[in-house]
């Protein structure tokens, strides 16, 4: 894995594991940086002069390690820095890459506008061949907007001052690592590693950014023991050259749940001659998803999903983690509790997050942000939903921990006799989502409302706290009658249809050991949860134990979501507190988790 030349930085690690290369330029660290509280920066010069402060990128101006720590509401903000392009890049296009930027993005370099950009949740990247070459100075202006009002897919961020409910502080601007690479002005573009089970084999797509006469692309995929299989196509008749990579069966070795085993893969571009002129390295899992009527197959058996809800906020970084080991730290805390999974709530993270993922053999759901689109009464999701949708698509696409998709969720609608603009971006997102990736299956919106009746999945949000009534409300998915989330007795969802089922979020159990008896736990001030407060750490366990063996239980459930990994502010119904601190006994949740569930019999 090629490192920054500085490793003193905040997080220095290479932030793209499945596409590195060995030149590259970490550019985290301190950045100028200024408020713009009514968007005026423009008029007013800020893309040309000094900036007042100094920030600590590429953590968001609301966090503490920010060192700015402004939690009021920003509509836009400015940054400012100037690098010098390493002049041992000479020959080579300079690429400018932002990791992830809340909200909407326009960049200069040197005066000149080379990026905009939509979408706080995906990457994008600028071109500096025209503006800056190696050995110069390139000067980059970033201005990101994030207007309080109308729709925006904006996740579990706070449209209010405060904190309130399960929904948090507000991140606005740089929140993931920028970087610059050198690329050949003919170079490789993000991968698309297909596995293929049935046949043992990879197949790798190699889009281009150009075809050359006489060049080709050779892809070798490696174990510990060394080179496995390797091929070569033409890169000069087709603009994205596909090759399919056979695996000798001795060295056939499937990615399993707890067991990530991964393959190393090497791309690399030839010119006529057969010189190297591009490279990268990536790498592979060989695993299938199927679906056999209402279970969901793992390399061709049932795996019971005990997933838990991650929503990825940290106290000191809001939705950037302070480091690359707190993002490997709550996926060991959350084997340590009895998952095998996450859903990935309302926020696309990080890309090392996955590749941790991905190592651990630890199964995920990638969601997207989309909440922000509500008026209280419809949904107002807008075409960039899409857009941002199908980038987080390209960029994750590879990643085996990834298992299943869910664009949307919680998207609250009455059904009535017009079509809607959220049908429409329903519909749209799962159509994309489907044409993007067919290997896995999508759930159309994760609870309700569910608007696609082909949906791969369908799922329901349960948070009733009780267990034998929960068990009733439950009972009736043998008789193909599932649990159905509803705004009072209107539908939000069109029928089910048989498909596998699962509930996607329960328990949400609400236990603070600090308030519990106390005049403020009465009051139920400062704090919020699901249903009744339990009362001791015991009844925490009664309840898990019971809610969770009405899942485990059913022959006709495919997984569960518990909510959630940890406590997010006021929200305080996690496994573990928000610092990560042990909050109770977790050999006891994962004693409850551990036995085996019906549908693996």
């Amino acid at each position: 894995m090629p490192s920054s030349a500085a490793h003193d930085l905040p997080r220095p690690e290479y932030p793209r594991p499945q596409m590195a290369r060995a030149d590259w330029l970490n550019l985290n660290g301190q950045w100028q940086f200024e408020i713009d509280s009514a968007d005026s920066g423009l008029e007013r010069g800020l893309r040309e002069r000094e900036l007042a402060q100094t920030i600590t990128v590429p953590f968001a101006p609301e966090s503490e390690l920010s060192g700015i720590g402004h939690t009021d509401f920003m509509e836009a903000v400015w940054y400012r820095r100037t690098v010098t392009i390493p002049a041992a890049w000479a020959g080579r296009r300079t690429l400018l890459h932002f990791g992830a930027a809340d909200h909407d993005a326009t960049v200069w370099v040197n005066g000149v506008e080379v990026a905009r950009h939509r979408g706080g949740f995906s990457p994008f990247t600028a071109d500096l061949a025209d503006v800056a070459r190696p050995g110069e100075d390139a000067t980059i202006v970033v201005r990101v907007r994030d207007p309080r009002q109308g729709p925006q897919a904006r996740g579990k961020q706070s449209t209010r001052y405060g904190n309130y409910e399960c929904l948090y502080t507000r991140t606005t601007g740089i929140w993931q690592t920028v970087w610059l690479e050198p690329v050949p002005d003919a170079h490789l573009r993000r991968p698309r590693i297909t596995p293929d089970v049935a046949t043992s084999s990879f197949t790798v797509v190699t889009p281009l950014s150009a075809n050359r006469p006489g060049t080709s692309v050779r892809v070798t995929v490696s174990d510990g023991d060394g080179p496995v299989a390797t091929d070569t196509a033409r890169a000069d008749v087709d603009l994205a050259p596909s090759l399919r990579l056979q695996l000798p069966e001795d060295r056939v070795r499937l990615w399993e749940p707890g067991q990530g085993f991964l393959y190393d893969v090497r791309i690399e571009l030839l010119d006529a001659g057969g010189a190297v002129t591009d490279a990268v390295d990536s790498y592979a899992g060989l695993r299938s998803i199927a679906i056999d009527g209402k279970r969901v197959l793992v390399n061709g058996r049932p795996v019971f999903q005990r997933l838990v809800l991650d929503q990825g906020y940290y106290p000191d970084g809001l939705m950037t983690a302070p480091s690359d080991a707190a993002l490997l730290r709550d996926i060991e805390l959350s084997v340590a509790a009895g998952f095998n999974g996450a859903r990935l709530h309302q926020k696309v993270f990080e890309e090392r997050f996955l590749y941790h993922a991905d190592r651990l053999g630890y199964l995920v759901w990638g969601e997207f942000g989309d909440w922000g689109a509500f008026d209280g009464r419809e949904q107002h999701p807008t075409a960039s939903f899409v857009t941002q949708w199908l980038e987080v698509l390209e960029r994750d696409y590879s990643h085996p921990s990834i298992i299943g998709w869910c664009p949307l969720n919680e998207t609250t609608q009455v059904i009535n006799d017009q079509v809607t603009q959220l049908d429409d971006v329903t519909r749209g997102m799962f159509l994309a989502t489907k044409l993007a990736d067919p290997t896995r299956p999508v759930i159309d919106a994760s609870g309700y409302s569910h608007r696609v009746p082909e949906t791969d999945v369908y799922d329901s949000h349960n948070y009733e706290q009780e267990p034998a009534a929960f068990a009733g409300q439950l009972s009736g998915l043998g008789k193909d009658r599932p649990y159905v989330n509803t705004a009072g007795d209107r539908p939000i969802s069109v029928p089910y249809r048989g498909q596998p089922y699962f509930v996607s979020e329960y328990g949400g159990i609400w236990w603070n050991p600090e308030l519990a008896g106390t005049e403020q736990d009465a009051a139920r001030v400062g704090s919020w949860g699901y249903g009744q407060r339990v009362r001791d750490e015991e009844e925490f366990h009664a309840r898990f134990a019971g809610l969770t063996s009405v899942l485990l239980d059913d022959p006709d459930m495919f997984g569960y979501c518990y909510t959630q990994l940890t406590d997010v502010f006021q929200e305080e119904n996690g496994i573990y507190r928000f610092d990560r601190t042990t909050k109770l006994d977790v050999g006891r949740v994962r004693a409850v988790q551990s036995r085996q569930a019906a549908c693996e019999r």
